[in-house]
């Protein structure tokens, strides 16, 4: 059970905590007045509270002392830097043979857990494969997933009313086969190598579990730029978890509830010194 209290001695009534606080718990009738509480029981454990007040007076039962910290913000990088990481950051598929370091992947799992999620649910979890054999047996699940999904596709019976059962379906049947058969002649059309991936779950039951998991991904995949480590969306893979009912994938490795997104991570065999333009910039603005 969640409890909070104020500390009167120190608190200044600046009011911050009830300004930031999402679920109206801290109350302040008029500017300098005591702080007060309502319906506690409605609290996320966001740390909002805790982590503005400048005195150190909001009391929190879910963040004693040892788990409050201060931002150094003076090493934060600048709006050029951030934009220039974003520039920076491409699909290189071109990989070393060496492993990733574990501090690195460490760095990027952290960075990672780090993302805001829906009500401050805190319900992304992570799973990470460096083991060379589960690899491969990501991949052919993967293969395996798509050959049986285009044999239905094209049965004679089904055919004619696939697309009204899933729309576009027949259209995909050319990419399918395509990564099947380059999959197939020996290259590594799903993984292409890569000597490590993240993938992220979320339990069946959560409301937001996608969105909560592709925020995720995208502090992870900002810290392995930052690190120097290359990366991809392992968009195959999770296209082929969807497809699959038996969950092959999530049962090889032990994964409770729903994988929503999935990283490739190797060392850069180079690294891109130039950026392009994308298209056109749309947007529209109200």
């Amino acid at each position: 059970m969640i409890t909070i209290d104020i500390d009167k001695e120190t608190c200044i009534k600046c009011g911050k905590c009830v300004k930031v606080c999402p679920a109206y718990i801290l109350t302040q009738e008029s500017p300098k007045d005591e702080i007060g509480l309502r319906n506690i029981q409605t609290c996320i454990a966001c740390g909002h509270c805790v982590a503005i007040c400048p005195t150190d007076s909001v009391i929190h039962s879910e963040f004693p002392v040892h788990k409050v910290h201060t931002l150094n913000r003076d090493i934060l990088p600048t709006p050029d830097q951030v934009m220039e990481l974003c520039r920076a950051r491409r699909s290189n598929r071109a990989f070393l043979s060496s492993p990733v370091p574990k501090e690195y992947l460490h760095q990027i799992v952290d960075a990672a857990h780090l993302a805001p999620t829906a009500s401050n649910g805190q319900e992304v979890s992570f799973t990470l494969v460096t083991n060379p054999e589960l690899l491969k047996q990501i991949a052919e699940i993967t293969i395996n997933t798509f050959e049986a999904t285009v044999k239905k596709i094209t049965n004679p019976f089904i055919n004619p009313f696939i697309n009204l059962i899933v729309p576009g379906a027949k259209e995909a049947v050319p990419q399918l086969n395509a990564v099947i058969s380059k999959h197939r002649s020996g290259t590594d059309a799903i993984l292409r190598g890569a000597k490590a991936v993240l993938l992220i779950h979320t339990p069946s039951t959560s409301n937001f579990g996608r969105q909560d998991a592709n925020l995720a991904y995208q502090n992870a995949s900002l810290m392995a730029e930052s690190l120097g480590v290359s990366q991809f969306y392992t968009g195959y893979v999770c296209i082929a978890i969807d497809m699959d009912k038996k969950r092959k994938l999530a049962k090889l490795l032990n994964i409770e509830g729903t994988i929503h997104a999935g990283m490739a991570l190797s060392m850069p065999a180079f690294k891109f010194p130039k950026y392009t333009d994308r298209k056109e910039l749309n947007l529209t603005v109200f």
